[in-house]
């Protein structure tokens, strides 16, 4: 079971699409000044919604320089894309934002999907199967790299897997996971996470621990307290530019706070 008393957060993803990078940068000032806990971008090449050959900035390099403005949010990409970078290059690059940022980098990853990326960038598309195992692999190597860093990562760097594929996904939570993204609906929870469990205990590892998380897609306050009952604790918003919605953002601050008793 997910641990109850886990503090609610909310998570904002910024979405790095048709707007210039100064109102990227902009929005991420405005939203750590407003208490967000977590700020995420995404892991693509083109934009996902809108013009689809509008402006689009690469992840990574966005979060070196979030590293460097932010003071006290944690930050990270919902979700980086495995397929993109050799899987050692990955630990690198989040063992480098660690030390930047002080211990504030989440790394959240996948597998990946969009195939306009891997298609116009060279990469194998593959299949879901043959990606999955490619993210099985890297999280492997991920992992023992952090062990052979010199210096070493400044924390634990917390990992964030998505899905809720029974056999392979919520395998690969059980192994590694901190933060299980969940996609699913409040009544499909405790099912997932006692598959969780289920893998977690052949895997040896107690993961009573994992952080639950799911997106507020809805942006009601009826799905989001029906989430909350069913053991979520990490609420993520999409924020979409260039007509940024600070009230919102402000309204769901506010939840969060209710929830936690402030």
């Amino acid at each position: 079971m997910p641990l109850l008393d886990t503090p609610v957060r909310l998570g904002v993803q910024i979405e790095p699409q048709q707007v210039p990078y100064s109102a990227i940068r902009d929005a991420v000032r405005r939203l750590e000044d407003l208490g967000v806990d977590i700020l995420f971008n995404w892991d693509h090449f083109f934009p996902l919604s809108r013009d689809p050959d509008g402006m689009h900035f690469e992840a990574w390099t966005m979060l070196g320089a979030w590293a460097e403005q932010t003071e006290r949010v944690e930050f990270g990409t919902l979700v980086n894309c495995n397929s993109y970078r050799n899987a050692d290059l990955q630990a690198d690059m989040a063992r480098t934002l660690d030390h930047i940022s002080g211990g504030r980098f989440l790394f959240g990853t996948g597998s990946g999907w969009f195939e306009r990326d891997y298609d116009e960038y060279g990469y194998e598309f593959g299949t879901p199967g043959s990606r999955l195992r490619d993210l099985e692999r890297g999280l492997a190597r991920i992992e023992a790299r952090w062990a052979k860093l010199n210096p070493a990562p400044t924390r634990r760097i917390p990992v964030m897997i998505g899905g809720k594929g029974e056999q392979k996904t919520l395998r690969l939570v059980a192994r590694h996971a901190d933060i299980w993204h969940s996609f699913v609906r409040p009544d499909e929870i405790a099912h997932k996470v006692e598959i969780i469990d289920r893998w977690g205990a052949e895997e040896g590892r107690d993961t009573s621990g994992i952080v639950v998380s799911n997106e507020l897609k809805r942006r009601e306050v009826a799905d989001a307290d029906a989430l909350y009952a069913a053991g979520t604790r990490l609420f993520t918003l999409g924020f979409e530019g260039p007509d940024w919605d600070y009230d919102l953002v402000r309204s769901w601050l506010r939840w969060r706070d209710g929830k936690n008793g402030a």
